[in-house]
């Protein structure tokens, strides 16, 4: 069973107090409070460009994921004072390479870190490409009530105005800040506090790439203050797999004079998933549109998401969802939806009715 959890979201402001350093590098400087009052933060580190370095390939060409952690931290100044840190190095990959796998060490080392009370809080360090991807899994999976926070960077470590360290300050903050309890998973980048389920990247360069579709922001961050605010939101949470393993879900990309070629495909290929990125609010064409009913009838789940990027996809609108026995994704863009869709079967809940009732969820 899955379980939903309604998160307060209020106006709040927060200044983190000078706290003392705890690493090697600032062992010699004055504190101003015992090194017991610092919250602990656990950092796990991916990779990504947060962690990139630049190359001569190009001007603006860099190679993810050739920085520790460890090298990360040293170079975000300030940022000891705000949490006893330890870093631990999960993966050191771009995000184009995020795997489930990754997903599922990064979801148990959470729940054994909180379990053993080793911290009171979690910043991840990700690459961009599929940042939102990784928060919403974990977002799924994660009932903790300790902030859990995940942020990156557009620019690479050495790039001449590199955002990896404003970045890394401001979701430490935000990872200690007591009203960050009981919100889900965050995503911290460019000052600006995001919810999992709605945050996307939005623009292939750009420093305010993130932006939270249909709901807005949930918070903001700078060197002062952390501050939410918003309405309550519905969480929806399920068990972590236990096997490590994720049904193989597809994504098939609508698109005009669309045939049913790649859908025949991968019900051959033994998808027990398709999400569509139809066109508007999750249509697609005719011819394709009886290769979802074929799909249907082998057993395979749909699910109708849009390649738009703003707006609902909502049930038996231009599509008799009834009838053809899809799911309409709702909120949900076609990345999100695929690793819900995942994480349903892989929980054995293959009925479309059940599955819908999961993805409309508070709405």
């Amino acid at each position: 069973m899955f379980s939903l959890r309604v998160l307060p979201f209020f106006l709040v402001s927060f200044s983190v107090m000078t706290m003392s350093p705890v690493n090697a590098r600032a062992a010699d400087m004055q504190t101003t409070q015992p090194q017991t009052a610092l919250p602990r933060v656990l950092v796990l580190a991916t990779g990504g460009t947060i962690s990139g370095k630049a190359d001569a390939r190009s001007a603006i060409g860099y190679d993810a994921g050739a920085v520790t952690g460890e090298q990360l931290i040293a170079g975000v100044p300030g940022v000891e004072k705000l949490a006893r840190l330890k870093v631990e190095q999960i993966s050191n990959i771009a995000s184009q390479n995020m795997n489930s796998q990754v997903w599922f060490r990064l979801a148990e080392r959470i729940h054994e870190a909180f379990a053993r009370n080793e911290a009171d809080a979690v910043v991840i360090t990700h690459g961009t490409d599929t940042m939102e991807e990784t928060a919403f899994f974990l977002d799924t999976v994660i009932g903790e009530s300790h902030p859990v926070v995940l942020t990156g960077a557009m620019r690479p470590s050495t790039a001449i105005s590199a955002d990896g360290p404003a970045n890394m300050y401001e979701a430490v903050k935000v990872a200690v800040s007591p009203q960050a309890h009981n919100r889900g998973v965050l995503v911290v980048l460019d000052d600006t506090v995001h919810a999992a389920r709605w945050v996307s990247k939005t623009h292939t360069t750009a420093l305010e790439t993130f932006q939270s579709r249909n709901a807005g922001p949930v918070g903001t961050a700078d060197p002062a203050n952390v501050r939410f605010f918003g309405p309550p939101r519905i969480e929806v949470r399920l068990p972590l797999p236990q096997n490590h393993l994720l049904p193989k879900v597809e994504i098939i990309y609508a698109h005009a004079d669309m045939d049913a070629a790649q859908i025949d495909e991968a019900v051959k290929a033994g998808a027990r998933g398709i999400v569509i990125a139809g066109m508007g609010d999750g249509n697609v064409s005719q011819e394709a549109l009886a290769g979802l009913d074929r799909a249907v009838k082998a057993g395979v789940i749909v699910v109708r998401s849009s390649r738009v990027g703003d707006g609902f996809v909502n049930r038996n609108v231009e599509v008799d969802d009834d009838q053809h026995g899809l799911v309409a994704s709702f909120d949900l863009n076609p990345q999100k939806s695929r690793i819900l869709l995942q994480l349903l079967l892989a929980n054995g809940r293959n009925r479309p009715a059940d599955i819908q009732s999961v993805f409309g969820a508070g709405y």
